[in-house]
């Protein structure tokens, strides 16, 4: 008797979820969880609306992806060569007519510096910890051959390109990390812990080989004061995401246990808190974070990369998947990386 081993492409997954979930949300957001219902009815059976638009969200982890991997192409990753293409990418994005998607502002002030010689760390908008920096990083928690090292000081520094607040660099370290131990089979029930003991771990870790001297631009006295009070944020969101599953409220808005994601410790969280209340129906998952109070794209992305990368690319219908925008680019870079 022979056993087949099927691949759960989790790379694919977790890309094709991201984006399923930005344009489910796409739709959703601004209006409240009334109106969601009121408009397209019971939030267990929000469809895809069609044709299947996405937001910055999806456009921003492609630009991040594409960097990401024209950097990897040529050598072993560095600060300087991710920083220089992953730039490029973010400039390109900033100037494309299909950057129309209710882009950020601190995305949008950000990429216009960085279209300057000044040092990145001078275009970092050093007080936002938007969402904006850790909506995009999955690319990061996805690529196979990185250290410890390389897959943190990129997420970091990724987020930092735009948003420099300490928060901002911790949830997107925090976020790639919990891509990553999706991809690698973490339990679901385990994974709070696991990323609680990570931030623990890193609390004082300034990476200044990938950061340089960005903690200079705030008020903090040293590095490591810098980069604590992000993880302290960042623990304390955990506790409250620890908190809401112990009693969980499926029927209830995420957004009220965990924060409503505009910011980028609880997009996160609520992220987080609508997978781990589905692990094993991804699309109901999507579902509850599209029907929410707050960011309800960036929230169903990342909602959608985790449950892609725990359950893979079979996770998903394929009339979804099928017509979702920059499905072609999407699969093709999923599939580079796929485990």
């Amino acid at each position: 008797m022979t056993t087949t081993t099927v691949r759960k492409r989790a790379a694919t997954g977790s890309l094709v979820g991201l984006a399923l979930g930005d344009a489910l949300g796409f739709p959703t957001e601004f209006i409240g969880v009334q109106k969601i219902t009121d408009w397209y009815g019971p939030w267990r059976t929000l469809e895809l609306a069609t044709p299947a638009r996405v937001s910055d969200d999806t456009q921003m982890t492609l630009a991040l992806g594409r960097g990401l991997r024209a950097a990897m192409d040529r050598g072993s990753l560095t600060p300087e060569s991710f920083e220089r293409q992953v730039r490029e990418e973010f400039i390109d994005w900033y100037r494309s007519p299909e950057n129309n998607r209710a882009p950020g502002r601190t995305c949008l002030q950000a990429c216009g510096l960085l279209q300057s010689d000044r040092p990145w760390q001078d275009a970092s908008q050093i007080h936002s910890k938007g969402c904006g920096a850790n909506m995009r990083v999955a690319p990061l928690g996805l690529a196979p051959g990185l250290s410890d090292e390389q897959r943190a000081g990129a997420a970091q520094l990724q987020a930092a390109l735009t948003h420099g607040h300490p928060t901002a660099l911790a949830a997107s370290d925090l976020t790639a990390h919990a891509v990553r131990l999706l991809t690698q089979g973490a339990e679901p029930t385990g994974l709070v812990g696991l990323l609680r003991s990570y931030a623990l771990e890193n609390r004082t870790r300034y990476h200044e080989r990938w950061l340089g001297d960005l903690w200079t631009r705030s008020q903090d006295p040293t590095p490591e004061h810098f980069i604590a009070r992000g993880w302290d944020e960042c623990l304390a969101v955990l506790e409250r995401l620890r908190d809401a599953l112990r009693a969980p409220s499926p029927e209830t808005d995420p957004c009220l246990a965990t924060g409503e994601g505009w910011i980028a410790e609880e997009a996160l969280a609520t992220g987080l808190l609508c997978f781990l209340l589905f692990p094993d129906e991804p699309v109901t998952a999507l579902r509850r974070a599209a029907c929410s109070s707050g960011d309800s794209d960036s929230v169903a992305c990342l909602a959608g990369a985790f449950a892609g990368a725990h359950a893979g690319a079979e996770a998903w219908p394929t009339q979804w998947a099928d017509r979702i925008e920059y499905g072609g680019e999407l699969v093709t870079l999923g599939a580079l990386w796929d485990l």
